[in-house]
């Protein structure tokens, strides 16, 4: 068995070796068609060493980052040969693909890049930062209550751009040391001014209901997925009433842990499929497309695990039910919305149709979500996350200005001392 599995691992590693040569071929060709990038253009870098299977963490920040270039130019560091492929075929900003520390350095020495923004904790991070006279600043990819919100490798970083009062509140609760004054800026939530997308079906007078799961996770104490536990109960409800309609956006990496969760996700979508066959005015939707931004405004009631969907609903001020994780080693913060969201259990699973008509008609609840989104994101109306994303980077090079300006300062005192020396030694 031992050897049968050995040689499964080899074949497996050859032909992901395969795959990623072929990918590098071709996006070096697509790169070369497009030209090279203009000589010192570039003042804002997104580093992401990450491939396709993370490209959700990139997609929600493609339309701020194009608002942000019409005032800094915005380049992508792309370490990943499938990530960057799929980068240059999506509305993504200009793309820069440094496979190598080599790569890397020869890039960054043909452009003035004062800031490099991060929307993960991918351990090639840590490549990047060997590089100073620039701010590291963390972004994220979503705000949420998960315990990745509150990981020491913020310190890692010279900046964080968080949401609000609530990632403030999260960070000093557990972070020691950690100058939150300094070292934070809040930004709300600059993505919502920029939701699109539109409705992949004919509204009628069916309520829909968008189930948004996570992953499985790789531990226990990210077992937040529900797919397993929950989803094809709720699922398999919904879809026989004939009443309601249902939005089924699963996380891209299920399954990639567990085979059994990714089972019960393939039958989800095949009891979809069938229910629109059955009926084709259900007009049932798997959606796994990249935009997002209908989905929260368009559903009556929403069911999500604890991700960051929780909050992109949040943000929307309409109903949710946040499904309590079966695991009860996952690690859960019930010091912020947690503590007074609408939980769905394993077993309410099963009475989904009651649950999602329940919070529905529930005003008090509504009334509870604006009380949170303010909290969290603070002003919400149109365009006022976008002014703070765009003075935070303002900010951020001001100080770059003030830094260089003094170094240069530095040198030239330096070198004066230096010449007076000479002269007094000749």
């Amino acid at each position: 068995m031992g050897v049968v599995s050995d040689g499964k691992k080899a074949y497996r590693l050859l032909q992901k070796a395969l795959t990623s040569r072929s990918a590098v071929q071709r996006v070096r060709r697509l790169l070369i068609a497009q030209g090279p990038h203009p000589h010192g253009h570039y003042r804002v870098a997104v580093y992401f060493a990450d491939g396709a299977v993370n490209m959700y963490q990139m997609r929600q920040w493609y339309r701020p980052l194009a608002e942000l270039a019409k005032r800094w130019p915005v380049v992508v560091l792309a370490r990943s040969a499938t990530g960057a492929e799929r980068l240059i075929a999506e509305d993504a900003p200009p793309v820069a693909f440094v496979p190598t520390v080599r790569d890397l350095e020869r890039f960054i020495a043909e452009q003035d890049i004062r800031v490099v923004l991060y929307v993960n904790q991918n351990t090639r991070n840590f490549q990047m930062f060997r590089y100073g006279r620039r701010w590291h600043v963390f972004i994220n990819h979503g705000e949420s209550d998960k315990m990745y919100m509150t990981t020491n490798q913020y310190k890692a970083y010279d900046y964080a751009l968080i949401a609000g009062q609530a990632a403030r509140d999260r960070l000093s609760r557990t972070l020691w040391d950690y100058d939150l004054d300094t070292r934070t800026i809040e930004i709300g939530r600059p993505q919502a001014d920029h939701y699109s997308g539109t409705l992949p079906y004919t509204p009628d007078e069916r309520m829909v209901v968008l189930y948004a799961p996570t992953w499985e996770g790789d531990r226990p104490s990210a077992h937040y997925g529900s797919i397993a536990s929950h989803g094809e109960t709720l699922v398999t409800r919904l879809l026989a009433t004939g009443r309601h309609r249902v939005i089924y956006r699963p996380h891209p990496r299920s399954g990639v842990v567990n085979d059994e969760y990714g089972a019960a996700h393939r039958r989800i979508l095949a009891a979809i499929d069938q229910a629109n066959a059955a009926d084709p005015r259900a007009q049932h939707v798997h959606d796994d497309g990249p935009e997002l931004g209908w989905q929260l405004s368009a559903a009556d009631v929403a069911v999500v695990d604890i991700s960051a969907m929780v909050y992109d609903r949040l943000a929307a001020g309409k109903p949710l039910l946040i499904t309590s994780p079966a695991d009860e080693r996952a690690s859960i913060d019930t010091t912020g919305y947690l503590s007074a969201c609408e939980w769905l259990t394993v077993d309410g699973a099963a009475r989904i149709v009651e649950e999602v008509e329940r919070v529905a008609a529930d005003d008090d609840a509504v009334a509870r979500l604006h009380h949170w989104v303010q909290r969290y994101f603070g002003d919400t109306s149109p365009g006022a996350a976008t002014a703070k994303f765009h003075g935070a980077i303002e900010q951020l090079m001001q100080k770059w200005d003030d830094w260089h300006a003094r170094e240069v300062g530095t040198r030239a005192s330096g070198a004066d001392d230096g010449e007076s020396d000479d002269e007094d030694d000749v």
